[in-house]
């Protein structure tokens, strides 16, 4: 068996293994190998080959991590607008009580909201910015 099938094999499998577990960085290693079958199609010897995968591979690792890396962090699952549609809705409240919570009708139910830590309580329109079990964390618009 040449080697250039034995490293097309290798990336193969590679990319097999990310579909099944999602792993993005796994692609990454697949592009490297497949670096080194180019090289072994090329008639490379075989530690041009490996240097080659390496340098590719782990190039595109490093790479993809930095990119990563800069990505602002997403935000908690309960405040994230993709996962809870309730995030960015607004709700009425009419009075708080003395422990920092109020009851308001949203969605047809009555639901206990807080504030966002720092803010004053005050009576009036305000923004839900996280859903933590069933209380509302509510912001002043």
């Amino acid at each position: 068996m040449a080697d250039s099938t034995v490293w097309w094999l290798l990336a193969g499998g590679a990319v097999a293994v990310e579909l099944m577990t999602g792993t993005f960085y796994l692609l990454m290693l697949a592009i490297g190998l497949a670096a080194g079958a180019i090289a072994a199609h090329l008639g490379a010897g075989l530690a041009v080959q490996l240097i080659a995968a390496g340098a590719v591979g782990g190039g595109a690792v490093a790479a993809w991590h930095v990119v990563r890396g800069r990505r602002p962090a997403e935000p908690a699952p309960g405040a994230n607008r993709d996962i809870n549609l309730d995030v960015g809705e607004t709700v009425t409240v009419d009075a708080w009580r003395p422990d920092g919570t109020a009851l308001v009708r949203y969605r047809g139910a009555t639901w206990t909201v807080a504030l966002v830590p720092g803010a004053l309580p005050a009576p009036g329109v305000h923004r839900i910015r996280e859903v933590v079990g069933s209380h509302l964390v509510v912001e002043k618009t």
